[in-house]
């Protein structure tokens, strides 16, 4: 049985675990961050105090297709 998602997830959290996956902040933009692993993949965040659910969602499936690892995964460092 997978996690269930946090639904109180900040920006600043989602970032913090996403560097720990090798992404790296690459310029800030009022409330977007965007990140990139060695400028093959590039997310943006939006850096807010909740992301919505759907947004969240969405950049989990999109950084573990790329890394090929299991949403789950990303969903427990959260």
């Amino acid at each position: 049985m997978s996690p269930k998602t946090p639904r109180d997830v900040s920006g600043k959290q989602l970032v913090r675990v996403l560097s720990k996956y090798g992404y790296d902040v690459v310029r800030q933009a009022d409330s977007h961050i965007r990140l990139s692993k060695n400028n093959i993949h590039n997310i943006t965040v939006p850096n807010h105090d909740t992301i919505r659910l759907g947004t969240l969602m969405s950049i989990i499936t999109d950084v573990a297709d790329h890394l090929k690892i299991e949403k789950s995964e990303l969903i427990e460092q959260l």
